[in-house]
């Protein structure tokens, strides 16, 4: 059963707008065409896509940072039962 929504959910822009190497943005980390028709994507496709980003951006911070780092990030990750 689909969940009513009394709001719609706003789009994650942050106003940067340039795509990267990846072909997502560098500010919300959606792609192309997740940024062309998320007003005509429904709740739930949003919710997902935002689910995504998220995990799009961890990602980039975690490849720009320096090895030693990126190992002691993911065992935090493990340990504190971070999402995936």
């Amino acid at each position: 059963m689909q969940q009513l929504e009394f709001f719609d959910i706003p789009s994650p822009c942050i106003g940067v707008c340039q795509s990267g190497k990846t072909g997502y943005c560098l500010g919300c980390y959606r792609s192309r065409d997740e940024r062309l028709y998320w007003h005509q994507l429904d709740a739930e496709v949003k919710r997902r896509i935002i689910k995504a980003c998220n995990r799009r951006k961890r990602k980039a911070e975690l490849a720009a940072q320096p090895k030693n780092e990126q190992a002691e990030m993911q065992q935090r990750r493990l340990f504190l039962g971070g999402e995936e």
